[in-house]
């Protein structure tokens, strides 16, 4: 990380206030700039001299507390920062930084600063999941603010689930990675669509596909990386979410064509990687439909197709689709591309060994305006890396 990389940490009250106390350490030994302000309930958790040390500044709790008397304090740290970030952020800092309330030190270098913001919640599973908070981080994440989103486990109110500040060194890790040097999409918004849909027939059962969304959340986090602002739209997985992604659940096909045509206006690059149902039942049963004698069929509707629907609409966007083959894998993926309004289609075929669903490998070929490009195998972690700087690169994004 450059050295004169300045971090302003915003810490508020909850129990993960010590996990902030190694993040200033770990952000300090990377080569950061590090100032702490906190807020006056994290102080009932740990005490400024901790982060003082740590820093080696002074510590700022007090909107009046004046250290300086040539500048106004939370006017200056605003301007100072080259990254604002809040961790822990409780719901009420959310709450209130989301609604334009500056109420202590915190909240006014908040609605102070124009540099960028990123949070990183704790606390409990359900107020997480409440959706006042869930309606406050999504107008902030509208905003430009980014999200570090808790991690799965063991919380200090006796529940197990998401709620849990994401460990100092992943933190670091994601802040080092976008602040180190400029990355080919610091300042893009990408959209990810990953797994399959479920199209229910009956209220226990339902019409979907073998995909695992692995691909997909690899894709997410290498853009993460690589300095976007993601937003991840996942079909039913059970996959954690990659760390500083923003994510969507899903269920249908429906539901996941409202949520990408959602952020599809702002976005810059849109990855489909999602295995979407292609039919639904035409009528969906609202009880268990029972076993009966003899032969029984569904009658069968298509589904919205996604990529042709925002390939219709697209203007500044770059469309990227996926393309699970078969047979014939470039004929019918250049065939999707033209006739999708597609950029880049990724193509593989699924009967290869190692290739397909669910296998941590994969193998594809691109296809763009340019002609095609072959990958080979490997990890998918590494052929999401690869595949977003190929395209950075022919979108001119490395420069």
């Amino acid at each position: 990380m450059n050295g004169s990389t300045k971090i302003l940490l915003c810490v508020t009250g909850g129990i993960a206030v010590y996990k902030a106390v190694a993040l200033v350490s770990k952000l300090t030994q990377a080569g950061a700039e590090v100032r702490v302000i906190m807020s006056h309930s994290a102080m009932q958790f740990v005490q400024p001299l901790s982060f003082q040390a740590m820093s080696r500044h002074d510590v700022y709790y007090d909107t009046f507390d004046e250290k300086d008397s040539r500048v106004i304090a939370h006017i200056d740290l605003a301007d100072w920062a080259d990254l604002v970030v809040v961790a822990p952020a409780t719901a009420n800092v959310i709450g209130k930084y989301a609604n334009g309330i500056a109420d202590d030190m915190i909240t006014t270098t908040l609605l102070a600063t124009t540099k960028e913001v990123w949070m990183a919640p704790a606390m409990n599973v359900h107020m997480y999941d409440h959706p006042a908070v869930k309606a406050n981080i999504q107008t902030l994440y509208e905003r430009g603010v980014r999200f570090i989103e808790p991690s799965e486990g063991y919380l200090a109110c006796g529940y197990v689930g998401k709620g849990r500040l994401e460990e100092p060194e992943k933190i670091t890790e994601l802040i080092m990675n976008r602040h180190a040097r400029k990355q080919p999409l610091t300042g893009k918004l990408v959209v990810v669509t990953a797994g399959p849909t479920r199209e229910r027939i009956d209220p226990v059962r339902y019409v979907s596909n073998f995909s695992t969304g692995k691909m997909g959340f690899a894709m997410a986090q290498a853009a993460a990386n690589l300095g976007a602002d993601v937003t991840l739209i996942a079909g039913p997985v059970g996959l954690s979410t990659p760390a500083g992604v923003k994510r969507v659940d899903v269920e249908s096909a429906a539901e996941m064509l409202q949520a990408v045509e959602s952020y599809f206006e702002q976005s810059d690059l849109v990855i489909k990687t999602a295995a979407v149902a292609d039919y639904k039942p035409k009528n969906q049963a609202t009880q268990k439909i029972k076993k009966q004698q003899g032969e029984s069929s569904i009658e069968m509707d298509r589904t919205s197709d996604i990529l042709a629907t925002i390939g219709k609409k697209k203007a500044h966007q770059v469309i990227v689709g996926f393309a699970a083959e078969t047979n014939d894998v470039e004929t019918y993926a250049e065939a999707k591309r033209q006739k999708k309004n597609a950029d880049y289609i990724i193509a593989n075929d699924v009967t290869q060994p190692d290739a397909g669903f669910g296998t941590e490998t994969n193998k594809v070929i691109v296809f763009s305006a340019q002609g095609k490009t072959d990958f080979p195998l490997m990890p998918k972690t590494q052929l999401a890396d690869e595949l977003l700087k190929f395209i950075s690169l022919q979108q001119g994004w490395n420069s």
